[in-house]
């Protein structure tokens, strides 16, 4: 997630070369400053964005005349990504492309929230709640095991929550997947089909860190 003075957006390798076109109009002259991670843009009036590609570059680096193109180009190239998206209130696993989602399962499971009594009651609650929370992941990964299975997958992209996202990927039937790389974590609200649709498209789009200038 990004720090408050940071601004995060997600664009299309299509849409990059106008949306820094409109970056530079509304800020001014832009210098760029390639990076392992990405391309840096610091504009003169003190504003800067950081451009970082949706997936690393692994011998098929982005084609172009410059670092805008070379980075949009490289956003444009297909990839097969294992996407596992949860939060206590529901998930969702997909096959991702090109923006788009291929092969899908989205659900609701239920994972009680924390209770602030204390005693015996504090105890049931919490191995209620664990007992969800373990229902819960194992159903996932089952999900994403049976899900990824038809596809090439070539990155595993996890977002929701950060803890039940890990331990559905540590669960011993995705084990083959364990040893991909695994994309930027990516925020997302309880995972309903509008909110898988955009994670697609945001998982396969260059993720922009912008601060404005100063005051």
């Amino acid at each position: 997630m990004a720090s408050p003075d940071l601004r995060l957006a997600f664009v299309s390798g299509a849409r990059l070369p106008g949306w820094v076109e409109r970056f530079a109009a509304s800020h001014g002259e832009v210098v760029q400053e390639e990076l392992d991670g990405g391309l840096r843009l610091r504009a003169a009036d003190g504003a800067a964005a950081l451009l970082q590609p949706p997936w690393p570059v692994d011998g098929r680096p982005g084609r172009g005349g410059d670092a805008v193109s070379r980075l949009a180009a490289l956003a444009s190239q297909p990839r097969c990504l294992g996407a596992v998206l949860l939060r206590r209130g529901g998930y969702s696993v997909a096959v991702v492309s090109g923006g788009a989602v291929l092969a899908s399962k989205t659900g609701t499971r239920h994972v009680q929230s924390r209770t602030a009594a204390g005693g015996w009651s504090q105890q049931r609650f919490a191995r209620r709640r664990a007992n969800q929370a373990d229902a819960l992941v194992e159903a996932v990964a089952g999900h994403a095991a049976r899900i990824f299975a038809d596809h090439r997958i070539e990155y595993v992209a996890p977002g929701g929550d950060r803890t039940l996202a890990e331990l559905v990927l540590a669960e011993p039937v995705l084990k083959q997947y364990a040893a991909l790389a695994r994309l930027a974590f990516l925020d997302v609200p309880d995972p309903r089909a509008v909110v898988l649709k955009k994670a697609a498209a945001d998982l396969c789009s260059v993720r922009i860190l912008v601060s404005d200038p100063p005051a």
